[in-house]
């Protein structure tokens, strides 16, 4: 689901947990998670409501200023069933760098590397052999 940029911000804080979308049929489904700027939006639910259902509440808890605000973006397509569809932002998880990941990082030392062991086939690989040339030459491995 895409946003308007100036509801963006809200959106990822959790202050707009709710949209309003005029299409000929959904484009989301409940459960999905679908990729927003810096996090994910998982959809809670999907109601078909009519125009009398557009309040000016509603035209707030979705981030604009009023009805018309509202209509004058969701109206922009061919859509003829407007879905109320409610969500929550979902951040990245945070990756801990466990021990094993930081030692293979510095095993990978691209200048002057030496051969490491590969941990899936058991084989010999010299990492420094990616390296370009010119560098290679002037960093040559012991």
């Amino acid at each position: 689901m895409v946003f308007a940029k100036r509801l963006r911000e809200r959106v990822r804080h959790g202050e707009i947990t709710c949209t309003v979308r005029i299409w000929m049929r959904p484009h989301v489904r409940v459960g999905g998670r679908y990729r927003m700027e810096g996090g994910e939006i998982e959809v809670n639910s999907i109601e078909t409501i009519g125009y009398p259902a557009i309040t000016p509440e509603l035209a707030r808890e979705s981030g604009f200023l009023g009805v018309l605000d509202l209509l004058k973006l969701a109206e922009q397509g061919r859509g003829e069933n407007i879905y109320l569809i409610r969500f929550r932002y979902v951040s990245p998880p945070r990756v801990k760098a466990n021990r094993t990941v930081r030692k293979q990082a510095m095993s990978q030392n691209r200048l002057g590397a030496r051969p490491t062991q590969h941990r899936d086939s058991g084989r010999e690989v010299k990492i420094a052999s990616r390296v370009n040339p010119m560098v290679r030459a002037l960093y040559p491995i012991r």
